[in-house]
């Protein structure tokens, strides 16, 4: 923070690790985080274990309060919030929709952290659908809430490249990063940004991904299924059929070459697919109840799920 800044007393709401990265930043740059909302415990792994979210683990390393209400549009959420003196509150991947009565609370409002340049992109996977649609640029908008999905004014943004390998996974990492920078500069600056209104002819929406996007159509081009496998890395992981058994692929890169859709061009070495246009070079892949390994070490040790085309 500036000199000039004074800390702040926040609540902060937040569940992935890309909110626990600025939950941390906050706390270190000095503001007086005075509750945590998270989500509350989900069950994880394969023995479905109910498992505290990111920030409430890294609530719990720095010693701060954690609510884990199931809504916030009831009395009792409303109330909660009331009870905790703040003057303003910092929302990052939530996951509860915040009524107008909650957002009317601080003083100094309501902030989000956003993985995108608003207008574009509003909604639940900003990452995923920036890959999806092939671009170049990404980065954290700092935005106060108001009742509408991810319209409301935005007061800082910061932009990034997206490279050409990124996933959805190193993405989100980079932009954790940066959204805790933004948001601790948006907050010692907060008396001197200017709120920006977003244009709604540019507006784009980022839909929640749902599974059925995963499968892969080796009928489209090489650039598209490669987007698909980054952008679906960590989660749902791009998927496709051999020999009549589901395959994830995790990681591809587009290459030269001239073939039926889903038919095996080659497989010395890591094996290329045909797509629409061009081709695919698979490098990491999974079969059900397996780990990850990479193309190669499948197609040594399973010839016989090359002899068909995917699916």
């Amino acid at each position: 923070m500036s000199p000039a800044a004074a800390p702040l007393r926040v609540v902060f709401a937040g569940t992935p690790p890309f909110a626990a990265h600025a939950l941390e930043a906050l706390a270190a740059a000095g503001h007086q985080v005075a509750l945590v909302l998270t989500q509350p415990d989900r069950p994880a792994g394969r023995g479905m274990k109910l498992t505290p979210s990111a920030v409430s683990e890294a609530a719990q390393r720095l010693g701060l309060s954690i609510a884990k209400p199931v809504t916030l549009k009831d009395a009792a959420g409303v109330q909660l919030l009331r009870d905790v003196p703040h003057d303003a509150m910092v929302v990052a991947a939530y996951g509860l929709l915040l009524p107008q009565a909650v957002l009317d609370i601080p003083p100094r409002g309501c902030l989000n952290i956003h993985a995108s340049l608003l207008p574009r992109w509003r909604g639940a996977a900003p990452i995923q659908r920036a890959i999806l649609a092939g671009d170049s640029r990404t980065g954290i908008s700092i935005m106060r809430m108001e009742a509408g999905l991810d319209t409301g004014p935005v007061i800082l943004m910061r932009e990034m490249e997206i490279s050409a390998r990124a996933t959805t996974r190193s993405l989100t990492d980079d932009l954790a990063r940066l959204g805790a920078r933004a948001i601790v500069e948006a907050l010692a600056r907060l008396d001197e940004l200017r709120e920006e209104p977003q244009e709604p002819a540019r507006a784009t929406y980022a839909a929640k991904v749902a599974k059925t996007e995963a499968r892969i159509d080796w009928s489209r081009s090489n650039v598209e299924i490669d987007r698909q496998v980054r952008a679906f890395d960590p989660a749902p992981g791009a998927e496709t059929k051999a020999g009549g058994a589901p395959l994830k692929i995790w990681s591809a890169e587009p290459v030269p070459g001239d073939g039926s859709p889903g038919a095996w061009i080659g497989t010395a070495g890591a094996p290329v697919v045909g797509c629409g246009s061009g081709a695919l070079r698979l490098l990491q892949v999974q079969r059900p109840g397996g780990r990850r390994l990479s193309a190669e070490e499948l197609a040594r040790g399973d010839p016989r799920l090359f002899q068909t085309p995917l699916a």
